[in-house]
């Protein structure tokens, strides 16, 4: 259908920019279009063909009725089809193979799953914006390799989404609903952030969906949203942050102790914070976001290229130089957007 449109809309508009706003393959369509120019009297004339071709080889229609006989009487109502073929065979009498039987069944909508499959519940996309700092935070847990295998101590990270900020960390030996409470309510006492204009995304891990920690965001009034199951994507940003973490060339193989895990993060978490060049901010530290400096940066660095272009323009091909500034939205699952493309006969909208 989809590919229909595409057709329909026009020639002013280019098929591959159209297709990737319907979201279906060019070649459909450059297949659907070549079709479409087939003459009619040719495609009735290919269509008879086949027919022809394959009448032969189908089952008449009292054949059919025959198998279906056969599928529903008392001897063979709780068999499989290749338990049919091979009984009549054995039996001397062939009626059709196993696909045919399998097919006609088909036809006739008897084939369906008969194991008590489960049905997973449909878990809505989380669509979260944050517009400014501590408006949304997200926070996951990643494990440290101890000093022997199968030992594991774990981090808990609380980064805000829109600066990049870890707003928040912890190392512990475990795993606990109680500790993550305790990070996050320490994190909105340091932030001074009001909690009923924040929310906070994590995936579905056991202490994110703890009873203490749903009960701490209630009482504080804080909005609680979850990743869907095994869908990482949903989570991406407290991702993105443990592989920046784990690449950093001081990161060890192997933590010594908990003491040693905790020291590195001490180091680490300021850097990451106040050095650190991310660039989904447009390579401004998370702190100068955070606390609203990237703007006097972006002055310095407009007034440097200024400098630069007023000296050397031949340098600079197609315009003058401007530095990136800073996203004034960051999603996480931005709603698909809304296109209208009019033509003379009709309107479609994606």
């Amino acid at each position: 259908m989809a590919c229909i449109d595409a057709l329909n809309i026009g020639d002013h508009i280019a098929v591959s920019w159209l297709c990737v706003a319907l979201e279906v393959s060019r070649s459909a369509v450059y297949r659907l279009r070549k079709k479409m120019r087939v003459s009619p009297m040719a495609e009735d004339k290919k269509q008879e063909t086949k027919v022809k071709a394959r009448t032969y080889r189908k089952l008449t229609p009292e054949e059919e009725a025959h198998v279906m006989d056969l599928c529903h009487s008392s001897r063979f109502m709780d068999k499989a089809p290749p338990e049919i073929y091979a009984t009549l065979l054995d039996e001397g009498e062939y009626v059709c193979s196993v696909r045919t039987m399998y097919r006609i069944l088909e036809k006739n909508q008897e084939v369906k799953e008969r194991r008590a499959v489960v049905r997973h519940a449909h878990y809505a996309k989380p669509e979260l914006l944050a517009t400014a700092p501590n408006q949304v935070w997200s926070w996951d847990i990643t494990k440290l390799k101890g000093p022997r295998k199968w030992t594991y101590y774990y981090l808990y990270v609380l980064l805000d989404i829109f600066s990049r900020y870890a707003v928040g960390w912890l190392i512990a030996e475990r795993e606990s609903g109680a500790i993550a409470k305790h990070l996050i309510a320490e994190s909105c006492e340091k932030q001074h952030v009001k909690p009923e204009g924040l929310i906070i995304h994590s995936d579905r891990g056991g202490p994110m969906i703890s009873k203490c920690v749903a009960q701490l965001m209630g009482d504080l009034g804080i909005t609680k949203s979850l990743s869907r199951p095994h869908v990482s994507n949903d989570n991406p940003f407290s991702e993105a942050q443990f592989k920046t973490l784990k690449y950093c060339p001081s990161f060890p193989d192997r933590f010594g102790s908990i003491q040693h895990a905790r020291a590195f993060c001490r180091q680490i978490f300021p850097w990451y914070n106040t050095e650190h060049r991310h660039g989904g901010i447009a390579y401004y530290t998370p702190e100068s976001v955070h606390y609203g400096k990237a703007e006097g940066f972006y002055q310095t660095r407009s007034a440097a290229l200024d400098a630069a272009y007023a000296k050397h323009p031949e340098r600079f091909v197609k315009k003058p130089p401007e530095p990136g500034r800073v996203p004034d939205q960051v999603w996480i699952n931005a709603p698909r957007f809304e296109m209208e493309f009019f033509n003379e006969n009709n309107l479609l909208r994606v």
